[in-house]
């Protein structure tokens, strides 16, 4: 789920770079339909959502927004639902068997799942696919995972898209995604915010109390 996305990307990239026209001269219709496709491909590990951002930032602007988050929470759903395939409860269970550490943990995070979930989809570096499975695993509710990501997710799709709209060259922004001192800065708050957040929720509370 992290190997597999980079190679797609590189691939994708090579694709879009050699086809900006017909990119550009898509229909709208086109385009929704890609999405679908993209959405399937996003909850398989295979494209990142913040890559696509920017490709949709480029062609489409703000417009592609309401696609972009229709993807977001699709991919978020069909991965939730394919966790209870794989027999999440039996697998905490068993887990919490052999390491009674696990279920300490998983207690602190059903006492602050919104938050955390928001936290971890805020950062542009945790993979897409794998935080939402873990949640899924976990045992986290449907609602709160799809509230959560969708707030958490829509800081960073909005600066993909902002740095794709205002790319002049297709080849230069998906060679250079982070280009820009304005792009760098907030790359870098959502990571500390993220890291920040998420370390406070699962910090050991009884040293903080002693």
């Amino acid at each position: 789920m992290t190997i597999v996305p980079l190679v797609t990307t590189s691939i994708l990239t090579a694709w879009a770079i050699n086809h900006e026209k017909i990119l550009r001269e898509l229909p709208v219709e086109w385009w929704l339909g890609i999405t679908f496709i993209l959405t399937l491909a996003s909850s398989a590990a295979l494209t990142p959502p913040t890559f696509l951002a920017l490709v949709y930032g480029y062609f489409l602007g703000w417009a592609s927004l309401p696609m972009l988050f229709v993807l977001n929470i699709g991919a978020i759903s069909i991965i939730y639902v394919s966790a209870h395939f794989l027999h999440a409860a039996s697998v905490r269970s068993y887990l919490i068997q052999v390491y009674p550490q696990v279920g300490t943990l998983l207690r602190r995070f059903y006492k602050n799942e919104l938050r955390l979930i928001f936290f971890a989809k805020l950062s542009p570096v945790l993979p897409f696919a794998i935080t939402n499975l873990f949640f899924a695993m976990a045992g986290a509710r449907f609602k709160q995972v799809l509230t959560g990501g969708t707030l958490g997710m829509i800081p960073r799709t909005m600066l993909a898209v902002w740095a794709g709209k205002e790319a002049q060259d297709i080849r230069y922004l998906l060679e250079h995604p982070n280009e820009g001192l304005a792009t760098k800065i907030v790359l870098i708050a959502l990571i500390v915010i993220s890291t920040a957040g998420i370390g406070y929720f699962f910090k050991d509370k009884s040293m903080v109390e002693s």
